[in-house]
C-alpha cells in the first residue's frame, strides 16, 4: 500500500468538511424553494388586492355561467295513447278498484274470521 502524508489527509478531511457544509446549504435551499404553502401565504400577504380581486372575477363567471341544460327528445309516434287516454282509464280503473274494496272489506273479514275459527277447531269453549 501506499503511504499517504499527513498533509493530504489534512487536505481530503477539509474537503469533506467543505462539501458537506455546501450540500447542507443546498439542501436548505431546496427546502425553502419547495416550501409551496409558505409561498402562497407570503403571495397572498403582499399581493392582496390582486387576490381579492381574482376570487371576486372567478366568482362572478361561475355565477353567471349558463349551467348545462339537458336535452330531451320526444317522439310522438311511438307513444301508444297519443292523447292522455291511458291516465285516465288508468285513474278510473284505481277509482274503482278502491270502491269495491271498500265495499267487500266486511264480507272478507268475515270469510277470514270464519277460516281461523275453524283452524282454531271451531268457537272457543269456557273454562269449568
Amino acid at each position: 500500500m501506499a503511504q499517504d502524508s499527513g498533509k493530504d489527509r489534512a487536505a481530503i478531511k477539509s474537503d469533506i468538511a467543505l462539501s458537506r457544509a455546501r450540500m447542507g446549504s443546498e439542501v436548505s435551499g431546496l427546502r425553502y424553494e419547495l416550501d409551496f404553502p409558505r409561498k402562497l401565504k407570503d403571495s397572498f400577504r403582499h399581493n392582496l388586492v390582486i387576490w381579492t380581486g381574482a376570487c371576486a372575477i372567478a366568482g362572478i363567471l361561475i355565477a353567471v355561467a349558463p349551467a348545462r341544460t339537458r336535452k330531451t327528445y320526444v317522439r310522438p309516434e311511438n307513444r301508444k295513447n297519443g292523447d292522455g287516454k291511458g291516465l285516465i282509464e288508468t285513474g278510473a280503473a284505481m277509482g274503482m278498484l278502491k270502491f269495491a274494496g271498500a265495499l267487500l272489506r266486511p264480507i272478507i273479514i268475515k270469510f277470514v274470521t270464519n277460516k281461523m275459527r275453524s283452524y282454531s277447531g271451531g268457537r272457543p269453549r269456557a273454562r269449568a
